[in-house]
């Protein structure tokens, strides 16, 4: 059975280590880091109005988590949410996880535009996005990162 859950403070190690494994991937352009995952999580399970972090149980096993970023796109009038992370553990890909997490997602956050990125490379997760309903936008994102 499955559970989709917010991520709590006793979450805090299986998803740490869940992230390592996911940024350490091929499916994550970037290698993240002990600091930048910690603040995530701190995010998450604090009160943070922009960030909210789920955990995947299934049978009582930790499965997966994501996090999902809250922004407003004035290209399409309406708030966005970003899918940032998204990772099922490989034992229970298959079993329904993703497909009711976003089905959940669609049901909390209704006339939004939901967002996420992918590598191209990512042929099953790109597989199981375009079955979920999502395109490709047509052009690229640029950033800048502002440090301290």
């Amino acid at each position: 059975m499955l559970t989709i859950k917010l991520m709590a403070a006793k979450d805090y190690e299986s998803v740490i280590e869940m992230m390592r494994v996911f940024y350490s991937s091929s499916a994550v352009a970037t290698n993240g880091s002990e600091e930048i995952f910690r603040n995530d999580i701190d995010n998450c399970i604090g009160d943070c109005p922009y960030l909210e972090g789920y955990v995947f149980l299934y049978d009582n096993s930790v499965a997966g988590y994501a996090m999902l970023a809250k922004s407003f796109s004035t290209e399409y009038g309406k708030p966005c949410i970003w899918i940032e992370d998204i990772y099922i553990k490989p034992e229970f890909r298959g079993m329904g996880i993703g497909t009711e997490f976003f089905a959940d997602i669609e049901r909390k956050y209704p006339n939004c535009l939901l967002r996420l990125e992918v590598e191209k490379y990512n042929q099953s997760a790109i597989k199981f996005y375009k079955k979920s309903g999502y395109e490709f936008l047509p052009y690229s994102e640029m950033k800048k990162d502002l440090k301290p």
